[in-house]
């Protein structure tokens, strides 16, 4: 198979245009060639591929369960590969684009680190777009689903935009004018990594007291289990629905209790509310946006969570009663958004491919006409008919 190595400029050049795309989003997305593309959405337990249209369309998804032999680059990669390839069977694929959940550099071509996979600076988007013949662009995750949002969600019309996702930790991601603010070292949006309560709960990160420690899934379940362990009488509904075995308590069954009227369940996400609402305010002051878009599995508690969440969001704002509030709402593209929007943005680099291979393709026209020229010339030199 021919690479889209092979078929593009290499060096610096190839670069310069993946550069490029970050700096004219907002403009580029307008005229981006509306054309199918695959968006890959990379967990630690899973990898969802799906065909997305011009539209935000998923014309076909793909899921399969995180390869394990420690989750090495090596296999990931395969199991990508294959996901792309199956798909572009059926469907006319002209890029790829990845979510990957862990830090992206600045250039979207290596992933720094990811928590949950054995990738250390790994150069995934050059491994990748070496065994395809297709573009690949790499972002973190949270950023492709910020993306998504904006162009087909609940984020559209909106010129400045938070997203916070809500799942085993927070993650997040800033879009201003149309534009994904990746920071000068591409790991802007970790907010789950800010420290709220000094001295606080310990966090994988290494540092105490991160607001994911308080609003988050892995919250909500060790709040639970910890009532749950200690046999309170609050909990008992709960024990009752796990047949008093504690690891069994999930974020879902919390949810789906708190949906049925359980007491405690409902508490605990009001808990996990209020805490959004903290970080929430304390983002509104650094960043000052229009709207807060909530994703994240945790998210689909809906107003049990959010809710109380705008509640402490207005008790806490910086200026409260003096100024304009951003607008809280859940994310409307659900575990979706994150392959929605690696699709979508992969669309910014198919344009640019389309257009290097056009020249290209012009360019072998150019030499065939001018070969061909040269060789009725010779023949006619040669009196050769």
């Amino acid at each position: 198979m021919s690479t889209y190595r092979d078929l593009t400029h290499r060096g610096s050049a190839r670069a310069t245009v993946l550069r490029t795309v970050g700096t004219r989003e907002r403009r580029s997305h307008l005229t981006a060639p509306r054309v199918p593309t695959v968006g890959i959405d990379i967990g630690g337990t899973k990898v969802m591929a799906g065909v997305v249209d011009a539209d935000g369309q998923i014309l076909e998804t793909l899921r399969t369960e995180t390869p394990d032999k420690s989750k090495s680059p090596k296999v990931v990669e395969d199991t990508i590969v294959e996901l792309v390839l199956d798909l572009s069977d059926r469907h006319d694929v002209h890029a790829v684009g990845i979510g990957a959940a862990g830090w992206v550099d600045a250039d979207r071509n290596r992933v720094l680190f990811a928590p949950h996979l054995s990738w250390r600076n790994e150069p995934l988007r050059d491994r990748i777009s070496g065994r395809l013949a297709v573009p690949v662009m790499v972002d973190n995750d949270a950023n492709t689903a910020a993306w998504a949002e904006w162009r087909f969600g609940a984020g559209r019309g909106e010129d400045h935009l938070v997203m916070i996702t809500l799942g085993t930790g927070i993650g997040g991601a800033i879009l201003e004018d149309g534009q994904v603010k990746r920071g000068k070292f591409g790991v802007a949006g970790e907010f789950g990594h800010m420290q709220v309560v000094p001295g606080g709960h310990r966090c994988p990160c290494g540092n105490r007291g991160c607001w994911e420690q308080y609003s988050s899934g892995n919250a909500l379940v060790r709040e639970a289990r910890e009532l749950a362990a200690a046999d309170s009488p609050v909990a008992y509904g709960i024990i009752e629905r796990v047949k008093g075995n504690v690891p069994d308590i999930t974020g879902p069954l919390i949810t789906e209790l708190a949906r049925e009227g359980d007491a405690m369940c409902v508490e605990l996400l009001q808990d996990i509310g209020q805490w959004l609402g903290v970080g929430i305010a304390n983002l509104a002051a650094a960043l000052d946006p229009s709207c807060f878009v909530i994703g994240g599995g945790v998210s689909a508690a809906d107003d049990l969570l959010i809710g109380p969440a705008r509640d402490a969001f207005r008790r806490h704002l910086t200026g409260r009663g003096y100024r304009p509030e951003a607008r809280i709402a859940r994310a409307q593209l659900g575990p979706e958004a994150g392959m929605v929007g690696a699709a979508d943005l992969a669309r910014l680099v198919a344009r640019r491919f389309r257009r290097a291979n056009r020249r290209r393709v012009e360019r072998y026209e150019r030499y065939e006409r001018y070969a061909q020229a040269r060789r009725a010339d010779d023949r006619t030199a040669q009196g050769t008919p």
